[in-house]
Formats: C-alpha cells, sequence, structure tokens
C-alpha cells in the first residue's frame, strides 16, 4: 500500500515588524504558569504538549519484545524471530511507516535526527522533562544497528519483503509475511545505508557520552567500522538487494552519506582525519556543487552543509584550516536555508496557500518538518556567533536568526493546526486530526483486546475497508499531510497522506522543545516586576 517512497533530489521574506508582532501575540498567549489564557488571536500550540507525543509515536513503532515501562499499550511483542532464518539476532528496530519492514536507510535517518535534536537542544528537551524519553527512543534504534552490524564488513540492511507485506493487512502482533533479512558486505556493497548508520551512531555517542560512557564508546566503535566498510567497499544499497528499490531506492547515491558520516565521526571524536575527508572529498563527492532545496532520509547534503558551517561559525581551529572549502560548503547551506525563506533569487522552495513549504505531493510534510529543523539549528548557530551574524541571501543580505526560527514557528504551527483546515496533521493533537491514518497496527483492534488471529485478507475486509475511526489512536504521528493548495483527504486508503513516517515526526522533536521552552521564557520575561501594566493584568 504505501510503496513508492523514492525520492529526487531537486514564502513572503518575514520582515522584522511581523516577528515582533508574532512576539507580542505569543507573549499574550499564555500566563505566568504556562498555561493558555483568552486573547482575541488564536492560542500559540502547546509545544510541551507535541513534544510529549512526538516521543511517545516512537513507542508504537517499535519492533521486538516490547519493555515493562512501554506506554502505548495498544501494541505487543512483534517480530521476535527476526534474523532467526539466517541465524543473527535481528530483534528490535522500528517499522518504518504503518507497515512492518524494518528499513534500515529511513531508520538510521530517524535516529541521526533525534541524536542532533538531542545534541543541540538537549537542555529544552529535559527543561521539558522528556530527556529521558529521548534517551530510550534513540537507543532503541541504536541497540538494533549494533545487533545488525554482525562482522567488520556485513550490515543487515532490512527484515521483510515490502512486496509481500503490502499485500497484507495485519497487526505486527499476527505476522504472517515473509521475514527474511537482506545483508550487505563486500561482495554485495551498500555504502549509503552503513554510512548513514554510521553518522546516526556517531551522533548518538555524542548523547550518552555523560550518562553512559560505556554505551557511547561502543557506538563510536561501530560507527568507525561502518564507515570504514562504507568508504573502502563502495556502492549503492539498493544495487545489492533489489527488494528496496520500490520503497527506499537511494536515488541521491552514497556520496552525501560519505560526507555526512564523516562530519558526525568529527564532531564525536575532534579528529581531524575525518574532517580533511569531508574537505578532500567536497568537491568529487558534490558537497560543495550541489545546491539543494530538500534535506530528507535520501538527500543530506544541506544538513552536511549545515555542520560543516557550525565549524565556521563556532571559529573552531581545525576549522579555520581548512576555511576555504568550509565556506564553500557553507555557501551551499545558505541556498537551501534561503530557498526556504524565499529570498534566493527565484530558486525557492514553493509553499502551498496556507505557508507550508512545499517540495512534493507524496508525504511533502517529512520536507516541511526536516526544513524546520535545519532552520532551527541555523538560527542557534548563527545567534551563538555573535550580534552581527546574520544569513546572507540573494535577495536579503543579511537576514537575523529570528527570521529563520520565525519560518520554523510557522511549519511547526502549520502541523499543528493553524492552517486552512484547521487540521492538526499530528494525530492525537488538537481537537481535530486525521483518524483514519493509513496503519496497520492502529486501524485494526488491539491484540491485546482482542487476540483473536486476523489473517492477511482478513484485514483488508473487516478492518481496512471499514469507514469507521482506526480503534487505536496513533498518538504523536505527523501524517504525510496535504497536497500543494493545503487539500486533504482523511483516509485510510490515501497513504499518500494519511501515512505517518518516523522521519516525519523525529525532526520535529527538537523544533517543539526549543519552541517551548522560548515560549515559556517570554511568558516569565513578561510577568516578571516592573511589566507594563497592559501586560501584568494577563499575569494576574
Amino acid at each position: 500500500m504505501s510503496r513508492g517512497r523514492i525520492r529526487r533530489a531537486a514564502g513572503s521574506p518575514v520582515v522584522a515588524a511581523v516577528v515582533l508582532l508574532q512576539a507580542a501575540v505569543l507573549a499574550l498567549s499564555l500566563g505566568c504558569d504556562g498555561a493558555a489564557v483568552t486573547t482575541d488571536a488564536e492560542a500559540e500550540p502547546d509545544y510541551r504538549e507535541a513534544l510529549s507525543k512526538s516521543l511517545l509515536y516512537f513507542e508504537a513503532q517499535r519492533s521486538g519484545r516490547l519493555p515493562y515501562n512501554q506506554r502505548v499499550r495498544w501494541r505487543g511483542h512483534s517480530g521476535i524471530t527476526d534474523g532467526l532464518q539466517q541465524g543473527v539476532d535481528l530483534v528490535g528496530g522500528y517499522y518504518d511507516a504503518g507497515d512492518h519492514v524494518k528499513f534500515g536507510l529511513p531508520m538510521a535517518f530517524t535516529v541521526t535526527m533525534l541524536s542532533w535534536g538531542a545534541i543541540e537542544f538537549g537542555d529544552d528537551i529535559a527543561a521539558a522533562g522528556e530527556w529521558q524519553h529521548t534517551l530510550e527512543a534513540i537507543k532503541w534504534g541504536t541497540d538494533y544497528f549494533i545487533k545488525a552490524h554482525t562482522e567488520p564488513f556485513v550490515y543487515w540492511a532490512e527484515v521483510g519483503d515490502g512486496d509481500t507485506d503490502h499485500y497484507c493487512w495485519q497487526r505486527p502482533e499476527d505476522m504472517t509475511t515473509s521475514r527474511k533479512a537482506y545483508r550487505v558486505d563486500k561482495e554485495n556493497p551498500g555504502s549509503d545505508l552503513v554510512a548513514e548508520t554510521a553518522a546516526a551512531l556517531a551522533a548518538a555517542s555524542i548523547v550518552f557520552r555523560a550518562s553512559n560512557p560505556h554505551y557511547s564508546d561502543i557506538l563510536l566503535h561501530h560507527a568507525k567500522q561502518l564507515f570504514e566498510f562504507g568508504d573502502r567497499y563502495r556502492g549503492n544499497y539498493d544495487s545489492s538487494i533489489a527488494e528496496v528499490r520500490s520503497f527506499y531506492a537511494s536515488v541521491s547515491g552514497y556520496r552525501d552519506e560519505l560526507l555526512w558520516a564523516a562530519f558526525w565521526l568529527h564532531r564525536a571524536t575532534g579528529k581531524e582525519e575525518f574532517l580533511r575527508y569531508a574537505v578532500d572529498k567536497a568537491d568529487c563527492f558534490g558537497g560543495v556543487g550541489w545546491a539543494m532545496t530538500e534535506f530528507s532520509w535520501d538527500v543530506k547534503y544541506a544538513g552536511l552543509q549545515v555542520l560543516a558551517s557550525k565549524l565556521l561559525l563556532d571559529g573552531d581551529p581545525q576549522g579555520k584550516r581548512h576555511r576555504v572549502v568550509l565556506e564553500q560548503y557553507k555557501a551551499k547551506a545558505e541556498h537551501y536555508l534561503c530557498a526556504c525563506l524565499r529570498l534566493n533569487n527565484g530558486s525557492n522552495v514553493d509553499r502551498s496557500p496556507g505557508g507550508m513549504l512545499y517540495v512534493r505531493q507524496w508525504n511533502n510534510l517529512q520536507y516541511a518538518s526536516s526544513a524546520a529543523f535545519l532552520l532551527t539549528v541555523y538560527s542557534r548557530y548563527l545567534a551563538g556567533a555573535g550580534a552581527g551574524a546574520r544569513l546572507r541571501c540573494p535577495d536579503a543580505p543579511a537576514v537575523p536568526p529570528s527570521e529563520l526560527l520565525a519560518l520554523a514557528r510557522s511549519q511547526a504551527e502549520y502541523i499543528l493546526g493553524r492552517n486552512p483546515l484547521r487540521l492538526s496533521y499530528m494525530v492525537g493533537y488538537g481537537p481535530r486530526y486525521p483518524a483514519h491514518v493509513h496503519h496497520r497496527a492502529a486501524s485494526i483492534v488491539s491484540h491485546k483486546a482482542n487476540n483473536r488471529f486476523i489473517g492477511c485478507m482478513q484485514g483488508f475486509d473487516d478492518w481496512f475497508a471499514r469507514k469507521r475511526p482506526n480503534p487505536n489512536v496513533l498518538t504523536g504521528a505527523i501524517v504525510g499531510g496535504p497536497n500543494c493548495r493545503d487539500e486533504f483527504r482523511d483516509d485510510r486508503g490515501n497513504y499518500v497522506q494519511t501515512e505517518a513516517c518516523t522521519y516525519n515526526t523525529a525532526p520535529m522533536v527538537a523544533v517543539f522543545a526549543r519552541l517551548h521552552n522560548l515560549s515559556t521564557a517570554a511568558a516569565e520575561e513578561r510577568c516578571r516586576p516592573g511589566t507594563a501594566p497592559g501586560l501584568s493584568a494577563k499575569c494576574r
């Protein structure tokens, strides 16, 4: 059902007055205790609630034996024999979307984004009380990656077959479809997959360094081995595994993932050898050549260009030694950001009439969420570089950090219901959200409520075709979202719009945390002693 996730690489300027007006409206939206207060304008979204629910979603996507503290109670153990046929333990990990295949490439990208968000905005996440849940979400993925890396030059890329899985509508607890596992090795390389996994493990090693240094070392060890594997035996993983081509073909190739992994290993180790790799191969691998208008599970260029920019903005000593090439990386990062802001001399990311960043029809909110993340991160990088740091765009040579954050906020608001349909595209958030999500487990009565076996065709006949809302709420899932005209049809069969994916929600964890913290700070500021009388009334 959810086939065809293949992707290809490929609105008006936010003026300072609008930013100030938004800040004033938001300042009036919360009381001193963080509770909403009545205003003439729309209330600000509850970013803390959105953050909490976004992390809950990952528990609904778990494969394997569920832990005692599992909060999504309508899910049960599943895939507990994964890898048995091949003589390896591949129990665990995440289902990518509404099906039951464990696809390695999008799973690794999901964990990279969760980890990057935790690195940059860990204080914000902790302040919202969600740090432990974030660690659990990351570790559920990294534990699986360690299992899948059974030898230095062997990595298990996929469990399950997309074609057979998509002809079956079952709960994961009832699975009867093939659980065949597929691997990459020296003779059948998969540089894109193993390099993305190396990036995920390297980023996660930073997250766990303080709380679990031994685990951090293990993650880094596997990251280095996987990077060496991907670099020494080069090739696209979808050339080695034909079964993945209809679902997660690596259209961008493996060069972006190798650069991405090198930057993450440099950040995790501080060793210049990894930075030198990214500098030496900047041109031949497209790092300073490709000017992108998307950032996704397939196309990593904009993300690695932002990482490269950080070295310059931070004044990193190693970055200074490679300044010429890093400036070229930074120029490409700015191309992406300016395109999102519609300040790129016509080469811009499209927007829907309601303001949603629009890249393509299928599951477009993945691109809006990843853009919101990079905008939020770069805004922080600029703010940390000094009062005069600005984004340089062809149509606006001095864009302050606040404008990047304002656009990121607008995407978060759109997702949470400030859109023409007044519909939240995060399931379980707000009064109106998609009720017919394309998701096998959510659409069938819970195994715990009714443990009677449900077969493939019975699932289609009795549950997929039902017009009623799903019996289980897939809380925190961000669905594919509306089309370029802000139109959305809440239909289980409309998988282009109603299927949710882990990599839609992962970037928003950090964005929600950041926006929540800023909103809390704004509320505290307006309620401090000496506040203007008109505002202080809101604090009583």
